[in-house]
Protein backbone atom coordinates (compact mmCIF):
# COMPACT_ATOMS: atom_id res chain seq x y z
CA UNK A 1 0.00 0.00 0.00
CA UNK A 2 1.61 3.58 -0.91
CA UNK A 3 2.54 5.83 2.12
CA UNK A 4 2.51 9.56 2.19
CA UNK A 5 5.69 10.97 4.59
CA UNK A 6 6.83 14.86 5.07
CA UNK A 7 10.23 15.45 5.20
CA UNK A 8 10.71 18.73 6.09
CA UNK A 9 13.72 21.30 4.90
CA UNK A 10 14.81 23.61 8.00
CA UNK A 11 11.58 25.29 7.60
CA UNK A 12 11.81 26.04 3.79
CA UNK A 13 15.16 27.10 3.46
CA UNK A 14 16.22 24.02 1.30
CA UNK A 15 13.26 23.52 -0.50
CA UNK A 16 14.86 25.20 -3.64
CA UNK A 17 17.22 22.51 -3.55
CA UNK A 18 14.78 20.11 -3.08
CA UNK A 19 13.00 20.51 -5.72
CA UNK A 20 15.83 21.59 -8.19
CA UNK A 21 18.24 18.21 -7.26
CA UNK A 22 15.12 15.83 -7.62
CA UNK A 23 15.73 14.70 -3.74
CA UNK A 24 14.60 15.04 -0.04
CA UNK A 25 17.15 15.21 2.58
CA UNK A 26 18.00 14.64 6.13
CA UNK A 27 20.87 15.63 7.93
CA UNK A 28 22.93 14.01 11.00
CA UNK A 29 25.83 14.47 8.77
CA UNK A 30 28.23 13.09 11.49
CA UNK A 31 26.91 9.67 10.78
CA UNK A 32 28.36 9.58 7.51
CA UNK A 33 26.91 7.03 4.86
CA UNK A 34 24.39 5.22 5.92
CA UNK A 35 24.03 2.90 2.52
CA UNK A 36 24.88 0.00 4.84
CA UNK A 37 22.13 0.48 7.73
CA UNK A 38 19.36 -2.28 7.65
CA UNK A 39 17.94 -2.01 10.64
CA UNK A 40 16.55 0.48 13.10
CA UNK A 41 19.02 -1.38 16.38
CA UNK A 42 21.75 -0.68 13.90
CA UNK A 43 21.56 3.24 14.15
CA UNK A 44 21.64 3.14 17.87
CA UNK A 45 25.29 2.63 18.45
CA UNK A 46 25.87 4.95 15.53
CA UNK A 47 23.88 7.56 16.65
CA UNK A 48 25.49 7.48 20.09
CA UNK A 49 29.12 7.36 18.98
CA UNK A 50 28.22 10.04 16.66
CA UNK A 51 26.44 12.63 19.19
CA UNK A 52 27.81 11.07 22.52
CA UNK A 53 26.39 14.61 24.13
CA UNK A 54 22.84 13.36 23.53
CA UNK A 55 22.46 11.52 27.25
CA UNK A 56 18.44 11.49 26.85
CA UNK A 57 17.08 7.84 25.90
CA UNK A 58 13.71 9.59 24.90
CA UNK A 59 15.74 12.13 22.68
CA UNK A 60 17.92 9.14 21.20
CA UNK A 61 14.68 7.52 20.48
CA UNK A 62 13.29 10.12 18.14
CA UNK A 63 16.30 11.13 16.34
CA UNK A 64 17.05 7.07 15.44
CA UNK A 65 13.43 7.13 14.69
CA UNK A 66 13.13 9.80 12.42
CA UNK A 67 16.87 8.56 10.58
CA UNK A 68 15.08 5.24 10.39
CA UNK A 69 11.68 5.79 9.01
CA UNK A 70 13.51 8.08 5.97
CA UNK A 71 16.06 5.19 5.29
CA UNK A 72 14.57 2.18 5.90
CA UNK A 73 10.75 2.87 5.57
CA UNK A 74 10.00 5.48 2.47
CA UNK A 75 9.28 3.33 -0.11
CA UNK A 76 9.85 3.89 -3.90
CA UNK A 77 6.65 4.78 -4.75
CA UNK A 78 5.65 6.83 -2.08
CA UNK A 79 4.39 10.30 -1.99
CA UNK A 80 6.76 12.96 0.08
CA UNK A 81 5.51 16.46 1.00
CA UNK A 82 8.16 18.92 2.26
CA UNK A 83 6.93 22.67 3.22
CA UNK A 84 7.42 25.22 1.24
CA UNK A 85 9.27 28.91 3.26
CA UNK A 86 5.98 29.91 2.54
CA UNK A 87 4.16 28.17 4.61
CA UNK A 88 0.60 27.95 2.71
CA UNK A 89 2.11 25.68 0.32
CA UNK A 90 3.53 21.93 0.21
CA UNK A 91 5.27 20.30 -2.33
CA UNK A 92 5.16 16.79 -3.25
CA UNK A 93 6.37 14.22 -5.13
CA UNK A 94 6.62 10.37 -5.88
CA UNK A 95 10.11 8.58 -4.70
CA UNK A 96 12.30 6.66 -7.44
CA UNK A 97 12.29 3.38 -8.18
CA UNK A 98 14.93 1.11 -6.66
CA UNK A 99 17.40 1.81 -3.92
CA UNK A 100 17.30 5.55 -4.03
CA UNK A 101 19.91 6.30 -1.29
CA UNK A 102 22.36 8.56 -2.00
CA UNK A 103 24.84 10.00 0.57
CA UNK A 104 26.60 13.57 -0.81
CA UNK A 105 28.65 14.92 1.67
CA UNK A 106 29.47 18.56 1.77
CA UNK A 107 27.61 19.83 -0.84
CA UNK A 108 27.58 24.10 -0.41
CA UNK A 109 24.00 24.39 -1.86
CA UNK A 110 22.57 22.03 0.54
CA UNK A 111 23.19 20.99 4.15
CA UNK A 112 21.26 17.64 3.97
CA UNK A 113 23.83 14.64 2.74
CA UNK A 114 21.32 11.85 3.56
CA UNK A 115 19.24 11.94 -0.05
CA UNK A 116 16.40 9.60 -1.52
CA UNK A 117 15.60 10.20 -5.05
CA UNK A 118 11.84 12.38 -5.42
CA UNK A 119 10.24 13.18 -8.42
CA UNK A 120 8.86 16.77 -7.64
CA UNK A 121 5.44 18.06 -9.16
CA UNK A 122 5.63 21.04 -11.27
CA UNK A 123 2.98 22.55 -8.80
CA UNK A 124 2.71 22.86 -4.86
CA UNK A 125 -0.21 22.30 -3.33
CA UNK A 126 -2.14 25.06 -0.71
CA UNK A 127 -2.39 23.40 2.45
CA UNK A 128 -5.66 25.14 2.61
CA UNK A 129 -7.24 23.08 0.60
CA UNK A 130 -6.94 20.00 3.43
CA UNK A 131 -8.95 19.08 6.00
CA UNK A 132 -8.34 20.21 9.81
CA UNK A 133 -6.59 17.08 10.84
CA UNK A 134 -4.36 16.54 8.26
CA UNK A 135 -3.35 20.75 8.68
CA UNK A 136 -3.17 19.82 12.38
CA UNK A 137 -1.34 16.65 11.67
CA UNK A 138 1.40 18.55 9.18
CA UNK A 139 1.87 20.96 12.26
CA UNK A 140 4.25 18.15 13.46
CA UNK A 141 7.85 19.11 14.88
CA UNK A 142 9.21 16.02 13.58
CA UNK A 143 11.72 16.29 10.45
CA UNK A 144 9.68 13.31 9.03
CA UNK A 145 6.71 11.72 9.71
CA UNK A 146 4.28 9.42 8.51
CA UNK A 147 0.85 11.23 6.97
CA UNK A 148 -1.83 8.75 8.21
CA UNK A 149 -3.99 8.01 6.87
CA UNK A 150 -2.89 8.50 3.68
CA UNK A 151 -6.13 8.55 1.49
CA UNK A 152 -6.93 12.18 1.68
CA UNK A 153 -3.10 13.49 0.95
CA UNK A 154 -3.01 11.24 -2.10
CA UNK A 155 -6.10 12.50 -3.61
CA UNK A 156 -5.30 16.16 -3.14
CA UNK A 157 -1.77 15.58 -4.67
CA UNK A 158 -3.65 13.41 -8.04
CA UNK A 159 -2.55 10.05 -6.35
CA UNK A 160 -5.54 9.15 -5.43
CA UNK A 161 -5.61 6.11 -7.68
CA UNK A 162 -3.09 4.78 -5.59
CA UNK A 163 -5.57 4.63 -2.54
CA UNK A 164 -6.93 1.49 -1.36
CA UNK A 165 -10.13 1.86 -3.43
CA UNK A 166 -14.20 0.90 -1.13
CA UNK A 167 -15.85 -1.49 -1.80
CA UNK A 168 -19.15 0.41 -0.87
CA UNK A 169 -20.21 4.00 -0.35
CA UNK A 170 -19.24 4.71 3.35
CA UNK A 171 -21.30 7.24 5.78
CA UNK A 172 -20.60 10.55 4.63
CA UNK A 173 -20.80 12.54 8.15
CA UNK A 174 -20.03 15.52 6.35
CA UNK A 175 -22.68 15.36 4.31
CA UNK A 176 -24.69 14.52 7.18
CA UNK A 177 -23.71 17.25 9.47
CA UNK A 178 -23.53 19.58 6.45
CA UNK A 179 -27.23 18.89 5.53
CA UNK A 180 -28.47 19.44 9.25
CA UNK A 181 -26.45 23.16 9.80
CA UNK A 182 -28.14 23.97 6.20
CA UNK A 183 -31.59 23.11 7.91
CA UNK A 184 -31.21 26.28 10.55
CA UNK A 185 -32.23 29.28 9.49
CA UNK A 186 -30.24 32.45 9.49
CA UNK A 187 -30.07 33.74 13.13
CA UNK A 188 -29.65 29.87 14.19
CA UNK A 189 -26.48 29.61 12.12
CA UNK A 190 -25.40 32.93 13.39
CA UNK A 191 -25.35 31.72 16.76
CA UNK A 192 -23.39 28.48 15.42
CA UNK A 193 -20.82 30.73 14.06
CA UNK A 194 -20.14 32.97 16.78
CA UNK A 195 -19.86 30.08 19.08
CA UNK A 196 -17.61 28.47 17.05
CA UNK A 197 -15.10 31.63 16.86
CA UNK A 198 -15.60 32.23 20.38
CA UNK A 199 -14.11 28.63 20.89
CA UNK A 200 -11.27 29.46 18.48
CA UNK A 201 -10.19 32.55 20.76
CA UNK A 202 -12.13 35.16 18.88
CA UNK A 203 -12.67 38.11 20.63
CA UNK A 204 -13.96 41.46 20.92
CA UNK A 205 -16.47 42.26 18.33
CA UNK A 206 -20.62 41.98 17.91
CA UNK A 207 -21.85 38.97 15.49
CA UNK A 208 -24.05 39.88 13.46
CA UNK A 209 -26.33 38.13 10.56
CA UNK A 210 -27.05 39.87 7.34
CA UNK A 211 -31.03 39.55 6.64
CA UNK A 212 -32.30 36.79 4.13
CA UNK A 213 -28.43 35.52 2.45
CA UNK A 214 -27.67 33.43 5.89
CA UNK A 215 -24.35 35.25 6.14
CA UNK A 216 -22.65 36.62 9.29
CA UNK A 217 -20.27 39.36 9.30
CA UNK A 218 -17.85 39.75 12.34
CA UNK A 219 -14.76 41.58 13.01
CA UNK A 220 -13.07 41.02 16.27
CA UNK A 221 -9.08 39.93 17.34
CA UNK A 222 -8.04 36.01 17.68
CA UNK A 223 -5.70 35.53 20.30
CA UNK A 224 -4.18 32.36 19.83
CA UNK A 225 -3.14 31.76 23.78
CA UNK A 226 -1.55 34.70 23.81
CA UNK A 227 0.86 34.05 21.66
CA UNK A 228 0.39 35.92 18.81
CA UNK A 229 -3.31 38.66 18.40
CA UNK A 230 -4.21 39.59 14.39
CA UNK A 231 -7.50 41.83 14.06
CA UNK A 232 -9.89 39.80 12.05
CA UNK A 233 -12.76 40.28 9.84
CA UNK A 234 -15.03 36.96 8.92
CA UNK A 235 -17.74 36.60 6.48
CA UNK A 236 -19.21 33.11 6.85
CA UNK A 237 -21.91 32.05 4.12
CA UNK A 238 -24.48 29.00 3.51
CA UNK A 239 -24.36 28.00 0.10
CA UNK A 240 -25.76 24.52 -1.15
CA UNK A 241 -23.89 21.18 -1.17
CA UNK A 242 -22.01 21.11 -4.45
CA UNK A 243 -21.71 24.64 -5.24
CA UNK A 244 -18.12 26.89 -5.20
CA UNK A 245 -17.10 30.05 -4.29
CA UNK A 246 -15.77 32.45 -7.47
CA UNK A 247 -12.86 34.60 -6.49
CA UNK A 248 -14.88 37.67 -7.25
CA UNK A 249 -16.62 36.70 -4.09
CA UNK A 250 -13.54 36.21 -2.28
CA UNK A 251 -12.18 39.85 -3.61
CA UNK A 252 -15.29 41.37 -2.52
CA UNK A 253 -14.33 40.90 1.41
CA UNK A 254 -10.96 41.44 0.83
CA UNK A 255 -11.67 45.11 -0.11
CA UNK A 256 -12.99 45.59 3.35
CA UNK A 257 -10.05 44.37 5.66
CA UNK A 258 -8.16 47.43 6.24
CA UNK A 259 -4.28 47.98 6.47
CA UNK A 260 -2.88 45.24 9.45
CA UNK A 261 -5.88 42.46 9.13
CA UNK A 262 -6.87 39.65 7.99
CA UNK A 263 -9.92 37.86 6.95
CA UNK A 264 -11.64 34.46 7.26
CA UNK A 265 -14.67 33.33 4.97
CA UNK A 266 -16.52 30.25 6.46
CA UNK A 267 -19.03 28.19 4.02
CA UNK A 268 -20.58 25.13 4.12
CA UNK A 269 -19.86 24.57 -0.10
CA UNK A 270 -16.41 24.68 -1.55
CA UNK A 271 -13.92 27.64 -3.17
CA UNK A 272 -13.18 27.84 -6.60
CA UNK A 273 -8.98 27.23 -7.50
CA UNK A 274 -8.97 30.76 -8.44
CA UNK A 275 -10.83 32.56 -5.18
CA UNK A 276 -7.75 30.39 -3.18
CA UNK A 277 -5.44 32.41 -5.42
CA UNK A 278 -6.84 35.58 -4.49
CA UNK A 279 -7.32 34.67 -0.98
CA UNK A 280 -3.07 34.15 -0.31
CA UNK A 281 -2.44 36.53 -3.16
CA UNK A 282 0.94 38.24 -2.51
CA UNK A 283 0.59 42.27 -1.56
CA UNK A 284 -3.03 41.96 -0.31
CA UNK A 285 -5.01 41.16 3.20
CA UNK A 286 -4.36 37.41 3.62
CA UNK A 287 -7.96 35.58 4.18
CA UNK A 288 -8.30 32.25 5.81
CA UNK A 289 -10.76 30.18 3.79
CA UNK A 290 -12.62 27.32 5.60
CA UNK A 291 -14.66 24.88 3.27
CA UNK A 292 -17.61 22.82 4.28
CA UNK A 293 -15.48 19.42 5.17
CA UNK A 294 -12.91 21.98 7.20
CA UNK A 295 -16.32 23.74 9.17
CA UNK A 296 -17.41 20.27 10.12
CA UNK A 297 -13.23 18.77 11.50
CA UNK A 298 -14.11 22.60 13.56
CA UNK A 299 -17.51 21.39 14.78
CA UNK A 300 -15.91 17.82 16.07
CA UNK A 301 -12.97 19.52 17.52
CA UNK A 302 -15.18 22.02 19.14
CA UNK A 303 -18.29 20.37 19.55
CA UNK A 304 -18.14 20.96 23.35
CA UNK A 305 -18.01 24.65 23.32
CA UNK A 306 -20.88 24.44 21.73
CA UNK A 307 -23.88 25.31 24.12
CA UNK A 308 -26.33 22.06 24.75
CA UNK A 309 -29.49 23.31 23.78
CA UNK A 310 -28.07 24.05 20.35
CA UNK A 311 -26.02 20.77 20.05
CA UNK A 312 -29.50 19.02 20.84
CA UNK A 313 -30.85 21.04 18.19
CA UNK A 314 -28.39 19.71 15.34
CA UNK A 315 -29.16 16.34 16.71
CA UNK A 316 -25.91 15.02 16.45
CA UNK A 317 -23.80 13.13 19.17
CA UNK A 318 -19.90 13.73 19.83
CA UNK A 319 -18.32 12.49 16.40
CA UNK A 320 -21.22 14.23 14.51
CA UNK A 321 -23.62 11.38 13.81
CA UNK A 322 -26.93 11.50 14.06
CA UNK A 323 -28.50 10.89 17.40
Amino acid sequence: MTKAWCVRADGGKSTPQFLKGGYAGIGWSDLGDLSSVTSHDALYPLYKAAYPDDKSNTVIGIQVGQIGRFLLEIAPGDLVITPDANTELLWHGIVGPGNTYTYVPDDPACPYPNRRSVAWASKPLARSSLSVPLQNTLRSSLTVFGISPADEILAATGHGNLAPALAHKAYDPYEVVLNRVLELDPKEFEYLVANLLTALGFDGSEVTGKTGDGGVDATGELNASNLAKVKLFVQAKRYKLGSKISANVVRQLRQAIPFGGQGAFITTADFQATAMDVALENGFPRIGLINGSQLVDLLIEHWQDIPEPFREQLGLRPGLVLV
